[in-house]
C-alpha cells in the first residue's frame, strides 16, 4: 500500500480525547501516517493548517459517543466544519462509533451536510474488544483503493504538523481504566440530558476515580451541581477543571454562570471574557455576557454589543435577539425593542417570553 493510503486525521470531541488518542497510538504502531490535534483550541491561522490536514490525508476518522454531535447544530463548531470539510473533499469518511452511539439518537444534530454522515461505513468499538476492532479497521475499512484527489502539505505547515504529531506521539499509552472512565462520562452525560443530576454526579464521580485527570468530567459534574442549584459545588468542579486545563473555555463559561446565580456579577464578567479569550466564536458566552452586563449593572450598551456580536456570530440565535430587544427595552427605544422581539419570534416561535415582552414593548410604544 502506497504511503500515502495510510495517511488519516482523528477528527474528536476534546470530551473524547482518551478515544482518539488509543487511535492514534495503534495506528501508528502499525505505521500509519496519523495527524490528531492534540488538546488545542482551534483558533487564528491553526485553523487552516487543520484543514489543510484533511484534505492532505487519505482517510478521516471521527471519533462519535453519545454527546459527540450535540454542538454539531452551530455551523460554527469546529467538529463540524472538519467533517464538512471532509465531505466537500471526498475523503475516506470512516465514523468509529464508541459508548453505546446511536444514529437515531443523534438525528436532531444531523444538520446540512453532516446529514449525510450516516450514509458512511460506520465500525461500532466496544471498550472491551478495542484491539479486534482496530484489527479490523485496518484490515476493511482503511485497505481500500484511494481514487480522490489529495493535496500535500503546504511548506509553511510543516513544522506546525510535525510538532502537534509529536505532542501526540509523546503523550502515554491510553489504559483501559481510561477508557472505562470515557464509559462513565458518557453515561453521566445522558444522565444530564434526562435531568437525573444524582445519577450524573454519581456517574461522574466514578469517572474521576478511575481517571483524576479527566478535566471535562469535573466540568460536567459541576453543570449536574449547578442544575441542583449547588453552586459551591459548581464552582469548586469548574475550579479543578480550570487547573488541570486552563484552556477549557466551557469550563470558564460554566463557572461564570454559577458566579452569575450568586449574583457575583464581576466574577461571572471576569469569566465570560476568558472564555471569549480562549474562544472567540463563543455566541454563548457573549449572550451571557452581555446578561451579566444587562442585569447585574444595568449596563445596556455594552449588553447591546454583546448581542450584536453573538448574532454576528450566528445569526439565527434566537435568544440573542430576544434579549437584545431587552435592552433596548430598557434603553425605551420601543421600536428596535419590537423588532428584534419579531425577529427572535420569526426564528423560533416558542422562545422564552418573547411575545409577552413583544406586547409590553406595544404598550409602551403606544404610552402604556
Amino acid at each position: 500500500m502506497p504511503q500515502i493510503e495510510k495517511s488519516v486525521f482523528i477528527s474528536y470531541r476534546r470530551t473524547n480525547i482518551f478515544h482518539a488518542r488509543a487511535t492514534f497510538q495503534d495506528l501508528r504502531a502499525h505505521q500509519y501516517d496519523v495527524f490528531m490535534d492534540y488538546e488545542t483550541m482551534n483558533a487564528g491561522d491553526f485553523e487552516q493548517i487543520i484543514l489543510n490536514q484533511i484534505k492532505a490525508r487519505a482517510h478521516f476518522l471521527v471519533i462519535l459517543t453519545p454527546s459527540a454531535l450535540e454542538r454539531c447544530v452551530d455551523p460554527n463548531d469546529w467538529l463540524r466544519r472538519e467533517i464538512e470539510t471532509a465531505i466537500d473533499y471526498k475523503r475516506n469518511i470512516i465514523p468509529l462509533m464508541f459508548d453505546g452511539f446511536d444514529w437515531v439518537a443523534v438525528r436532531p444534530y444531523l444538520t446540512g451536510k453532516l446529514a449525510t454522515l450516516s450514509n458512511f461505513n460506520a465500525l461500532p468499538i466496544p471498550s472491551a474488544y478495542f484491539d479486534e476492532a482496530m484489527n479490523r479497521l485496518r484490515t476493511r475499512f482503511l485497505n481500500v483503493d484511494i481514487t480522490t484527489v489529495l493535496y500535500p502539505t503546504p511548506k509553511a505547515d510543516e513544522s506546525a504538523v510535525a510538532r502537534k504529531i509529536a505532542e501526540a506521539t509523546n503523550q502515554p499509552t491510553v489504559t483501559e481504566k481510561q477508557l472505562s472512565a470515557s464509559e462513565y462520562f458518557e453515561r453521566g452525560t445522558q444522565h444530564i440530558h434526562a435531568g437525573r443530576y444524582d445519577d450524573a454526579i454519581r456517574d461522574y464521580t466514578e469517572t474521576v476515580r478511575l481517571n483524576p485527570q479527566y478535566a471535562n468530567a469535573y466540568v460536567n459534574r459541576g453543570v449536574a451541581y449547578a442544575d441542583k442549584n449547588d453552586y459551591d459545588r459548581a464552582i469548586a468542579d469548574y475550579n479543578e477543571a480550570i487547573r488541570l486545563n486552563p484552556q477549557d473555555a466551557d469550563a470558564y463559561y460554566n463557572r461564570g454562570l454559577a458566579y452569575y446565580n450568586k449574583n457575583d456579577y464581576d466574577r461571572a464578567i471576569a469569566d465570560y471574557n476568558e472564555a471569549i479569550r480562549l474562544n472567540p466564536q463563543y455566541a454563548s458566552a457573549y449572550v451571557n455576557r452581555a446578561i451579566a452586563y444587562r442585569q447585574g449593572k444595568n449596563d445596556y450598551d455594552r449588553a447591546i454589543a454583546d448581542y450584536n456580536e453573538a448574532i454576528r456570530l450566528n445569526p439565527q440565535y434566537a435568544d440573542a435577539y430576544n434579549n437584545r430587544g431587552s435592552a433596548y427595552y430598557n434603553k425605551k427605544d420601543y421600536d428596535r425593542a419590537i423588532a428584534d422581539f419579531d425577529r427572535a419570534l420569526q426564528i423560533d416561535p416558542n422562545v422564552a417570553n418573547a411575545r409577552n415582552n413583544r406586547e409590553i414593548a406595544l404598550r409602551m410604544k403606544r404610552g402604556g
